[in-house]
């Protein structure tokens, strides 16, 4: 297999290549790794130990990459087709800032608010602080979804009139949200339809689907 993509989905940051992958149609090989407990040669591949890592083995050694953005452009310029970053040059500047703003801003509240909290603690065998995750629910994040709730509009896309690499980023940083808390519609109506549509793209959805009952095995443990 000469692409592999180290880590796990429900990393949003290891879903984001996935799913660019998938939209690519390129085949790929996920190999499992956990940030906690990451193989004693993984920092050869990711020098901080994060997901995701990847390899593209049809290259000679080292053929290793490191950072979810730095992969998904490395996979943009080597297969152009289907272009999921716009052509024109604002646009693009555009996408990348809100892979950018997803990655940073939304990523570090979901993340750190909630991820961390009802997942990674459950599997340290910790309690959560439900108090953090209340105040990342009804504090940290409403501006947030504010804004890219403004930012879309009445459109189906954030950059130009085709799927991107910002929708990607967005797409899977909702994705993290809805395993464990639900989308308030009513209050943040056309970014809660962006989420039903880009969640449902087949690229996002068998991803989801398997990680489900995985999350659930954790959370009733």
């Amino acid at each position: 297999m000469a692409l592999i993509v180290y880590g796990t989905t429900l990393s949003p940051f290891v879903r984001k290549v996935c799913v660019l992958l998938q939209e690519k149609g390129l085949a790929y090989e996920l190999e499992q790794v956990s940030p906690i407990s990451p193989p004693p040669d993984y920092e050869q591949i990711s020098p901080l130990k994060r997901i995701p890592g990847f390899r593209d083995t049809s290259l000679p050694e080292p053929n290793g990459l490191a950072d979810s953005t730095v992969i998904c452009d490395y996979l943009e310029t080597k297969y152009p087709e289907p272009a999921l970053y716009p052509k024109d040059a604002y646009q693009r500047a555009r996408a990348l800032w809100f892979e950018e703003y997803a990655d940073t801003i939304l990523g570090a509240c979901i993340t750190r608010g909630l991820f961390f909290e009802r997942v990674v603690k459950k599997l340290r065998r910790l309690e959560a602080d439900e108090m953090v995750c209340r105040k990342t629910i009804d504090v940290d994040l409403p501006p947030v979804f504010d804004y890219l709730e403004r930012e879309l509009g009445d459109k189906p896309f954030y950059v130009g009139d085709s799927f991107s690499i910002a929708d990607i980023s967005v797409g899977t940083m909702l994705a993290n949200f809805g395993h464990l808390e639900a989308f308030e519609d009513k209050r943040w109506p056309r970014l809660g339809g962006f989420g039903h549509r880009v969640l449902a793209r087949p690229s996002f959805a068998g991803l989801i689907e398997r990680e489900v009952p995985f999350l659930k095995r954790i959370l009733a443990a």
